[in-house]
């Protein structure tokens, strides 16, 4: 934040004429007229002036010294509505605003700058929540394990209710908001989660993991599934760039200073 400073406006005229006076009563033997000594008005005139001086110094200050709070952030992206979409706006933003809980926040509102882009990555989306070979309750698992590796606020604010209500156990969902390993989970749960896991932290699945997970999803569900993992990273990418949070009123899933 800016500090704005008062300009101190320094008198010279005044100055310079007080100084050729002194010089007259030096002349003319005035008991005041020698250099450090001067009238008792004139003293008191520089104690004012020096008075002003100070008190312009304190008004440099900003208000945040005296207890005011700062100014809020502007956002990176500045929300929009979709009346300021514009012609290539808004065919994605008619999209968007059928399946969106958040509307146009959260990912889709940097997406909306680069609609082209946005599209594409809609349509990515579109196919990885409804239509993949996931089932839905491990697809929503698969986004919330990743999106609390990545602190997501917008991503758990979304999907923790879709999560619920595709079957996940709240359990479940709790476990994973406190990044513990659940430990009623099914045998496609433990696949799903023990594969996001491996992938996301260590980049690499091993084998064994990869045996378990084809052997209990099939061949497509697993690159489904890789492909859901590595999507919702980039949206939480973006979230994270465009520092974007949960709609206005809304209580953020994590708290300040939880990991």
């Amino acid at each position: 934040m800016g500090v704005t400073l008062v300009p101190l406006i320094i008198p010279w005229p005044y100055f310079w004429a007080h100084y050729m006076k002194a010089r007259r009563h030096v002349v003319t033997g005035n008991r005041y007229g020698q250099w450090g000594c001067e009238p008792p008005r004139r003293r008191s005139m520089r104690k004012l002036c020096a008075g002003m001086a100070v008190g312009l110094l304190f008004a440099a200050f900003p208000a945040w010294a005296a207890g005011a709070s700062p100014p809020a952030k502007a956002p990176r992206f500045a929300p929009l509505t979709y009346d300021q979409l514009n012609a290539y706006q808004k065919p994605l933003g008619e999209q968007i605003l059928k399946v969106s809980s958040v509307g146009l926040g959260g990912p889709y509102n940097p997406l909306l700058r680069s609609p082209v882009l946005g599209q594409r990555m809609f349509d990515l989306l579109y196919y990885l929540r409804w239509n993949s070979s996931l089932p839905l309750r491990l697809n929503e698992m698969a986004i919330l394990v990743t999106g609390r590796l990545w602190r997501s606020q917008v991503e758990w604010y979304a999907h923790a209710p879709l999560a619920i209500k595709a079957g996940l156990s709240p359990e479940i969902v709790a476990d994973l908001k406190a990044q513990k390993r659940p430990s009623s989970m099914k045998a496609d749960e433990e696949a799903v989660y023990d594969f996001v896991m491996e992938l996301s932290t260590k980049h690499q699945v091993s084998d064994e993991t990869f045996a378990r997970a084809r052997q209990i999803l099939g061949e497509q569900q697993v690159v489904d599934l890789t492909a859901v993992t590595g999507t919702y990273v980039a949206v939480a990418m973006l979230l994270a760039m465009a520092e974007e949070s949960v709609p206005a009123g809304k209580e953020p899933p994590f708290k300040p200073g939880e990991p």
